[in-house]
Order: C-alpha cells, then structure tokens, then sequence
C-alpha cells in the first residue's frame, strides 16, 4: 500500500509545477528523496523554458489519449498519430524522466503505424500516483 504522505507530498509537487511562478517557491521546499518518499518529483531538473513546453506536451497527452489501458504494473495510453506524434511523446518522455525518475516509460507504435501507446509503469504504489498525476478516471 502506498504511503500517504509520498503520495501526498508528490501531487504538492506536481500542482506547483502546473502554478505559474510557484517553482523558485516549491525549490525552495522540496523534500529529499527518500525510501518513505520515492514517488518525489524534482522539480529543479527542468528550466524555466522546458517546464514550459513539458507543461504543454503534459496536457496534450492528457487531452488526446485515446484509450487508457491498465498494466499489471501502471497504465497505458493509447493515441492515434494523427493526434501527437512520436517525437512528441519521446521529447515529454525525456523531460518527465529527468523530473519523475520513477517512472519506467514505454512508447510502442503497433498496428502498422496506426497506434501510438505509452506506457507508464514503476514499483510497487506506482498506480495511485499515475491516476492522480494523468487524471485517469475510477472505473
């Protein structure tokens, strides 16, 4: 079962991200790392700028996901390429591993181009986490 005050203290992290200005506040309070916590976002790893385009290509995904398909292990997203590109998922997958190092990522291109899916899976507690951050709605 996840631990509360990680989960907690990640969407904290995440809901600063996404509040203009609040960053050079949020580096100020940001917890360390540790085994009770490690679902922690760092949210001094992207500049300004990039924080800026992630928080786009963030929403995006959020707004055109097709399917969200449950793992064992996290969730999957499933777009059409017509709605994001490859490139775009692996420039937000670059960006968000240097932010979540969590995060075990998987972008696979099926059904002869038609299918775009990125998968998103981590250790044990990881879902709640994905639910939250994705808005992945209950079932």
């Amino acid at each position: 079962m996840m631990n509360i005050k990680a989960f907690t203290k990640a969407g904290i992290a995440l809901a600063l991200l996404m509040t203009p200005g609040a960053s050079a506040r949020a580096q100020a309070q940001e917890p360390a790392a540790t085994e009770e916590n490690k679902f922690y976002c760092n949210i001094g790893a992207l500049n300004p700028a990039e924080r800026a385009h992630h928080q786009q290509l963030t929403a995006k995904i959020i707004a055109v996901r097709n399917e969200i398909v449950e793992t064992p292990k996290g969730y999957e997203f499933q777009f059409s390429p017509s709605s994001i590109s490859l490139a775009e998922l692996a420039d937000w997958v670059v960006a968000e591993g240097k932010c979540c190092p969590f995060f075990n990522f998987h972008i696979d291109l099926e059904k002869k181009g038609n299918l775009l899916c990125l998968g998103l899976t981590g250790e044990e507690g990881i879902k709640p986490v994905i639910r939250t951050e994705f808005h992945v709605p209950a079932k």
